[in-house]
């Protein structure tokens, strides 16, 4: 066992005397030591719960004769973060979340390990984590928030926002807003739409790293608990069988997650999130992949923002695995991955049935025949730039429009609220790119501003940062090369045309190449918005979007 180098033979004695000073038994050191990654806290709604699930995994660990230990992660609430300094400081967690884990688990020699995440960041980090640290590792979320219930339609965090936006437009008093407050997150967990949170939460069971549910069984379901028991019963067999991260998580396994995410209409941050598990495996990541894999994917599911279903609609409807069941009858998806099951996917999925073609359409009745997200590419975003195609209206698929120009996001959201943007604009936000934010914002205030004054099928949105899962319309983010290092979205000019094709996978200014070459010769760059701390030394070391804001060696 790997966890030998710390507790057995005369050496290791010092190492002994402080697991004495922790209280552990001659007979748990005979046990394999197993890791339990918690990111319980009291500030986060996806993790207030987490201290429970963890009992429920200790006691799984225990019962399949191993030794849990439990140690923290951290997490950002995106939705406490935004619109304000706060929000670069969550994209940037990720990578701690890696490192600190990684050097966590490598410190303390753990046999195995239990990952318990839940929000945005700390899914993917902890992916991050378990492949480099190569133990046999499972994941068991904190599991997704019921929806909340206003004058008769469920509702989420978006719906919330974008009540925000109804009142600044005076279609909302305030009395309205309130009962939003009050009633559109009624429950512990991850946001009830496909956000980011529970798009990473699904694709983690696709990867073939979670257990069937992990991604929907709801937060407030005791059935979580028992999900809980079996992932830390689980993670014993797999260290019997030494199955690691790095035979799970395989360009294929990848492949197969992104297939799905174009299926169930996940967050544009997947394509921040899948590139950089990919780096970690050493496969060289394409954002392009996302064109290639939607041209063959249909688009089943139009969870919330995109349609009026949730993540509690998903988990009754058949879950993750009903979606990939659907997805097989085209032979869309590499079945002999393996998984943390110890079974192939392809023996994972097997009679898995959709329950409710209103939630998942059948593969021969999709929303569209093109997968969730696409990867739009022209002189505005030589690198690519990223949308979320399933939740923009038909009529914003091509738009064509003049610039308005901001060089933050405060500065748009002034405008949006002011009265400012009228139908047929093009919002540009720069500047708010990993280096240049620094940190890569969400854009959730902008994009909900514009849908709840009514302009999201008339006003779109382009940014080198990026959007909140619970964003919808025309948003189109991370365009690469970001602002700060001269990329062209910071050489466009008020009134500018961008032309926006989706269906034709492009994005444009309507400038010769020889005007924007004479602008570039005239551009400067910005002094740094963060000159001290952690942002400083991120914005140093980060690479750009269509990277997925990786970290420089």
């Amino acid at each position: 066992m790997k966890s030998d180098a710390v507790k057995k033979g005369m050496q290791t004695a010092p190492q002994r005397s402080l697991f004495n000073a922790l209280g552990l038994t001659e007979e748990e050191l005979q046990k394999p030591l197993v890791g339990i990654v918690s990111s319980y806290n009291e500030i986060v709604p996806g993790h207030m719960n987490i201290d429970k699930i963890v009992e429920a995994v200790k006691m799984g660990v225990a019962m399949a004769g191993g030794t849990p230990i439990v140690f923290p992660a951290i997490a950002v609430c995106d939705g406490i973060a935004m619109g304000h300094q706060g929000m670069k400081y969550s994209l940037v967690t990720r990578d701690l979340i890696a490192d600190s884990t990684e050097c966590m688990a490598m410190a303390h020699a753990f046999d195995a390990l239990v990952m318990v995440p839940n929000c945005d960041k700390n899914v993917p980090g902890l992916l991050m984590a378990a492949a480099r640290v190569n133990v046999p590792t499972i994941f068991v979320s904190g599991g997704p928030m019921l929806a909340g219930h206003v004058q008769g339609h469920k509702t989420s965090l978006s719906s919330m926002f974008e009540a925000v936006g109804a009142h600044a437009a005076g279609k909302l008093d305030e009395e309205g807003v309130n009962e939003y407050v009050n009633k559109a997150c009624p429950t512990c967990g991850s946001c009830s739409g496909m956000y980011t949170a529970n798009s990473m939460n699904c694709l983690t069971e696709v990867l073939g790293m979670g257990l069937p549910g992990n991604g929907t069984i709801p937060a407030v379901y005791s059935e979580r608990l028992k999900l809980a028991k079996h992932a830390g019963m689980k993670v014993m067999e797999m260290l019997e069988k030494n199955i690691c991260p790095r035979d799970i998580m395989t360009k294929d396994a990848i492949i197969n997650a992104l297939t799905v995410d174009m299926a169930l209409g996940c967050s544009t941050n997947s394509m921040l999130h899948l590139p950089a598990i990919a780096h970690e495996i050493g496969f060289d990541f394409d954002i392009a992949y996302a064109n290639e894999i939607s041209e063959k994917t249909p688009n089943l599911c139009h969870l919330a923002p995109a349609g009026p279903t949730y993540m509690e609609d998903l988990n009754e409807a058949g879950g993750v695995y009903a979606v990939m069941h659907e997805l097989d009858k085209k032979g869309l998806l590499n079945k002999d991955c393996i998984t943390v099951t110890g079974k192939t996917v392809g023996e994972n999925i097997a009679g898995c049935e959709i329950r409710n073609p209103e939630v998942i359409r059948p593969i021969d009745n999709p929303y569209s025949v093109t997968g969730g997200l696409a990867v739009l590419k022209g002189n505005l975003a030589p690198d690519g730039s990223v949308v979320k195609r399933s939740a923009v209206v038909a009529e914003m698929m091509v738009h064509e429009g003049p610039a308005r120009v901001f060089e933050s996001e405060e500065d748009a959201i002034a405008a949006i609220k002011g009265g400012k943007i009228v139908e047929g604009d093009v919002v540009v936000i720069r500047y708010e790119g990993p280096k240049g934010g620094p940190g890569m914002r969400e854009m959730l205030n902008p994009t909900s501003a514009i849908a709840g004054m009514g302009l999201g099928s008339s006003v779109a949105l382009i940014t080198d940062g990026r959007f909140s899962g619970a964003s919808r319309g025309a948003s189109i983010g991370h365009v690469s090369p970001e602002a700060a290092v001269g990329g062209p979205i910071a050489l466009i000019e008020e009134g500018d045309i961008i032309q926006i094709d989706i269906p034709g996978l492009s994005l444009n200014v309507k400038l010769s190449d020889e005007e924007l070459a004479k602008r570039k010769e005239k551009w400067q760059p910005k002094e740094p918005k963060v000159t001290t701390g952690y942002l400083a030394r991120y914005a140093k070391m980060v690479t750009s979007g269509n990277r997925g804001a990786i970290l420089e060696k």
